[in-house]
């Protein structure tokens, strides 16, 4: 995408006279998000020759921008949204990030639909930044965080309210049940490169729901900001490339507000620099 419009990878990669290694790659977004480290500078040139260039714009339909290879997500990571939810927090000082996961299966694109499950009262919406990795590391430094960011994307963490308690069990909480049915993570609707955005923590995050502002936030705002919690999901396991870390919603939730999703409503998420994520709701039907 250049602008407003997009265009073929393919016929850039031809008249930019791109190697036959990046030519193989090209057909799919998840082998250059994996192989981050080996195609950027060469992405980085087609793209600014296709600036200059005479090109036709295509129509297409997009779709979630790649397969991730697993989502983590980022728990009350906002002040004003853990006061909203009743959240107390210690001090950071005293403290580390919250982080869960999210099932790769519950990621849907742009204009796809989330389903509410009839099992839930109180499905709610989470606009967040969408950081992707693009080079492997373990123990990372947080001085050294920002070299293993390959771009980002858009997320909607959807989530059951209701199913995220149990008293059935000693372990009040079930973040897994509350946060993965199917089509719980839309995703997308671009990935773009870290090179295009100056500063990952000032970027504007809204969230409007039948074109009522519901969210309206700044990524500058966050507990832990994303280079921390590179730091602190690293020194658990070794970050891959196409892992992606959603980072955190700021105040504006339908918990804090009283309101849940319901059938017929039309999101739209928007972060900065990353665009428009747009997605209905629609109720589950339950099998007879």
């Amino acid at each position: 995408m250049l602008g407003e419009a997009l265009y073929d990878l393919a016929a850039i990669a031809d008249g930019a006279g791109a190697s036959d290694a990046l030519k193989r790659r090209i057909g799919s977004v998840d082998i250059l998000v994996r192989d981050w480290e080996g195609v950027k500078d060469e992405l980085a040139t087609l793209a600014a020759w296709a600036r200059g260039a005479q090109l036709d714009p295509v129509a297409a339909t997009p779709l979630a921008p790649f397969a991730p290879h697993r989502v983590f997500g980022a728990a009350s990571n906002y002040i004003e949204h853990a006061e909203e939810m009743a959240t107390k927090l210690a001090a950071k000082a005293d403290s580390m990030p919250y982080i869960f996961l999210k099932t790769v299966d519950s990621v849907i694109g742009p204009d796809d639909t989330v389903f509410l499950p009839p099992e839930s009262k109180k499905v709610d919406w989470e606009v967040e930044l969408g950081v992707v990795i693009g080079r492997a590391g373990r123990r990372i430094p947080v001085e050294q965080a920002h070299a293993h960011i390959a771009g980002y994307v858009i997320v909607n963490d959807i989530s059951a309210r209701d199913m995220t308690r149990r008293s059935d069990f000693p372990f009040s909480h079930d973040w897994f049940r509350g946060k993965s049915f199917d089509s719980f993570t839309p995703m997308g609707p671009w990935f773009v490169p870290a090179e295009c955005i100056d500063d990952l923590h000032d970027l504007k995050l809204t969230l409007s729901v039948n074109g009522e502002v519901m969210q309206d936030g700044n990524s500058g705002e966050m507990i832990f900001n994303t280079y921390e919690q590179i730091a602190y999901l690293s020194m658990l396991l070794t970050l891959k490339p196409g892992d992606v870390i959603a980072t955190g919603t700021p105040a504006g939730v339908g918990m804090g507000r009283g309101i849940f999703l319901k059938d017929g409503d039309q999101m739209v998420a928007t972060v900065e620099g990353i665009g428009t994520l747009a997605n209905p709701v629609r109720a589950e039907r339950a099998e007879a």
